[in-house]
């Protein structure tokens, strides 16, 4: 820099020193700290550079070191931007302040201001040790350079208002990358299981910051990795900034219910916002929600909720369903749910099976033996008259899942209006958006829906889509709705997990390679009888479906209160099991998910081996009705998977009962299940045949009264069965037991 300029800078209350080649000071340069050489001092002398003092005459200059950036187009891109931030915050920025490139990749902001500092280190990037800006003021100096960006020189730097100062200092330090740990509640590891998770990192993970501070700020600018954001009211131009990466937000000042210079994940906004700051009430209200998974040490705390009282306790071995094939805690909330909600057992128990095969879906498969691998979907049909409580007993089990299912339809409701929001914006509009991609289905529980709907739905909900209908008589009556490419063939694949290709000529076709699709649904016996057809018997479909068919009466009015605790705690339970599978699921290089195969071990395949040659023994026997044997075949696949269910849902609940071999007492209850599935069908098969029977002489005696039609059933099988008789006549059982005893004394 020529000698004339900085004779002048010293006339305009500058206080110039000389520098080495290093930028270092030559000489003791304390006192002109204080002070500043005249023009004459200055023009004796001879140094390859020259500097300025800063904290003199209210000098501070902001000092920006790109050359902490890997490349040359982030080092530009970065101070475009800075650049351009600054001129869109303060007034005439470029009148006002003096900018000048140094020879390292820097630029130099130069000012005069009343408020100063000492040196201070701005903004440092993530990784970096380096700042990226930082100030020289008091005590500071930096070299004079020659190339100037701005519309002033240095002999012209004007004092500026100690609000742009601010304005200066708040936009440099957006860039600041705050190492603090936010601090949240404490994880007690050894209280966890390993795939658990803590609700607040649940819902750090699947809450977008915004969702909760959106109300109270705006983004002003939107910033390569992080969003500008003011505060609604506020003087200032922003009052923070949120971390596109890191989903936190950090705030300069206070004036909102947020604490600032401080990281603010989504929990803490969220425990601010709602709960004063109160972690403890916050970490409660989202368990309820369903965030994380549950403490074991609070399982154990609501284990002492659940113990039945003694007056209502049923004995678990006069109970139909095998209900020991699950774990203790759980029978007592089926039992519990009996005594004080007159919930049926069985229909309980069969809709929790469905439930664990939901969750499980397609992260989990059985190897049966080399060659013979089963996925563990489930076909279940709660058969039962109407009034007899069939869908309260299945609600009080399947329950958490459907909040859980609602809430993944909200959230894609609510994604796909931002989605359509984002792509009706113009081109110049979508530049100054963030970006929002087109949202994915997470639905995973059906009910009214097509099949290609369907089809689509598990395209993206890949794990699993469960199928639950209060009443299946539609989706049965449905199977052969198209002759070619029939719904029949469709969902016989799908219970083998064949690939299925919908390609139909209303659609260009859709392909699910791994389908699983459990099905759980209520239907009454009369019409479920109707599905027993040779057709039905022939393929195999009928003898897929597992049947609950309980003996059931209406109860009267039951003043039994169940414990809120109780409920509170199985909802718990049953999302913890839903989150620890998917956030456990593995997947390759093309996203496809990678199961996890469980196998027999050597005691369980002893047993299994048994099983299966008592089986096949029984489909061999001359003497066994052809029509009930047809059930084995599905049932030598099914065991497997009732082992594999039972196995990982009772390990859930075991301190380390993650093995990946089934044990000798997973494959014995799922023997006790099966059983209970093929004596049910019998019973339900044999009154199919028996109604068959009856409304066949009925039919024979057309015109007759009901008495006489009675009369002709009771000549042909005086051990008929009164009830469906009742019914199919439409009488009283009443009637039928008089008409009987008229008919023995003739």
């Amino acid at each position: 820099m020529e000698k004339h300029y900085l004779k002048k800078l010293a006339k305009n209350g500058f206080s110039v020193i000389p520098c080495a080649e290093n930028k270092a000071p030559i000489g003791v340069w304390k006192k002109y700290q204080t002070e500043s050489r005249t023009p004459e001092q200055i023009e004796s002398l001879t140094s390859p550079k020259f500097g300025i003092v800063t904290g003199y005459n209210n000098l501070e200059v902001i000092d920006v070191d790109c050359k902490v950036l890997s490349s040359l187009k982030e080092q530009k891109d970065f101070w475009d931007e800075f650049l351009g931030f600054l001129n869109d915050n303060i007034d005439e920025f470029d009148k006002k302040f003096v900018v000048k490139k140094t020879l390292n990749k820097g630029y130099h902001i130069l000012y005069r201001c009343k408020s100063l500092k000492g040196n201070t280190k701005i903004a440092t990037l993530k990784g970096m040790k380096e700042a990226l800006i930082e100030s020289r003021g008091i005590g500071g100096m930096v070299i004079a350079y020659d190339e100037t960006l701005s519309k002033i020189n240095y002999h012209q730097i004007k004092e500026i208002s100690e609000e742009d100062r601010e304005i200066l200092w708040s936009c440099a330090r957006t860039y600041n990358y705050v190492v603090d740990i936010p601090i949240e509640p404490k994880k007690e590891t050894k209280e966890y299981l390993e795939t658990e998770i803590t609700c607040w990192d649940d819902f750090n993970q699947k809450t977008d910051i915004f969702e909760i501070i959106g109300i109270d700020f705006q983004i002003v600018a939107n910033h390569n990795k992080k969003y500008i954001i003011k505060r609604h009211g506020a003087t200032s131009p922003h009052s923070g900034y949120v971390y596109k990466e890191d989903n936190r937000m950090y705030l300069f000042s206070t004036g909102t219910c947020y604490p600032h210079e401080k990281q603010i994940t989504p929990f803490i906004a969220y425990a601010w916002k709602n709960h004063n700051g109160n972690f403890s009430e916050t970490a409660k209200d989202l368990y309820q929600k369903g965030f994380g998974s549950r403490l074991k040490s609070k399982i154990k705390e609501l284990k002492q909720s659940i113990e039945i009282q003694e007056e209502t306790k049923i004995k678990i071995e006069d109970l139909v369903f095998p209900i020991d094939i699950f774990p203790t805690d759980i029978q007592k909330y089926l039992i519990e749910c009996n005594s004080k909600l007159d919930s049926s057992i069985e229909y309980m128990g069969c809709s929790l099976l469905w439930l664990i095969s939901v969750c499980i879906g397609n992260s989990i498969d059985v190897e049966v033996k080399k060659g013979w691998i089963e996925n563990v979907s489930l076909w279940i049909s709660i058969v039962g008259k109407a009034g007899l409580g069939k869908t309260p007993s299945i609600s009080n089990i399947v329950f958490p899942l459907i909040k859980i299912n609602a809430k993944e339809i909200k959230k894609y409701i609510k994604e796909s209006e931002k989605f359509e929001f984002y792509s009706n914006l113009s081109k110049k509009e979508k530049e100054e958006h963030n970006e929002v991609f087109k949202p994915m289905k997470s639905q995973f529980i059906a009910n009214d829906i097509t099949l290609e709907a369907l089809v689509d739905l598990h395209q993206e909900s890949d794990n699993a889509v469960g199928v639950f209908k209060d009443e299946l008589a539609g989706w049965l009556k449905d199977m052969n709705k198209y002759r070619e490419g029939s719904d029949l063939e469709f969902w016989l694949s799908t219970w083998s997990g064949k690939s299925v290709n919908l390609n139909r000529l209303s659609r260009k076709g859709s392909f699910v390679e791994k389908p699983f699709i459990p099905i759980l649904g209520g239907i009454q016996p009369s019409i479920f009888n109707t599905f027993y057809t040779d057709e039905n018997k022939d393929n195999g479909f009928m003898d897929r479906m597992l049947l609950c068919y309980p003996d059931l009466k209406i109860d009267y009015y039951n003043e039994n209160e169940i414990s809120e605790d109780i409920l509170k705690w199985y909802n718990e339970i049953i999302i913890s099991l839903y989150d620890t599978v998917k956030s456990a699921i593995k997947r390759d290089e093309d996203g496809d998910i990678i199961p996890l195969t469980y196998k027999f071990n050597q005691e369980a395949k002893i047993e299994w081996m048994r099983m299966f040659n008592e089986m096949t023994d029984i489909q061999n026997n001359e003497e066994e009705n052809e029509y009930l044997k047809s059930m084995f075949p599905k049932q030598k696949s099914y065991i497997p998977r009732f082992a594999c269910l039972i196995h990982v849902f009772n390990g859930f609940f075991i301190e380390g009962g993650n093995s990946l071999l089934i044990s000798k007492e997973s494959i014995l209850k799922a023997e006790k299940l099966s059983k209970y599935f093929v004596a049910t069908a019998k019973k339900i098969k044999i009154n199919s045949v028996d109604v068959s029977k009856l409304k066949n002489t009925i039919g024979q005696n057309k015109g007759k009264s009901e008495k006489e039609k009675l009369f002709e059933i009771w000549k042909s099988n005086n051990l008929f069965n009164r009830s469906e008789t009742a019914e199919l006549l439409g009488v009283s059982r009443m009637s039928i037991n008089r008409w009987i005893k008229e008919f023995e004394k003739m």
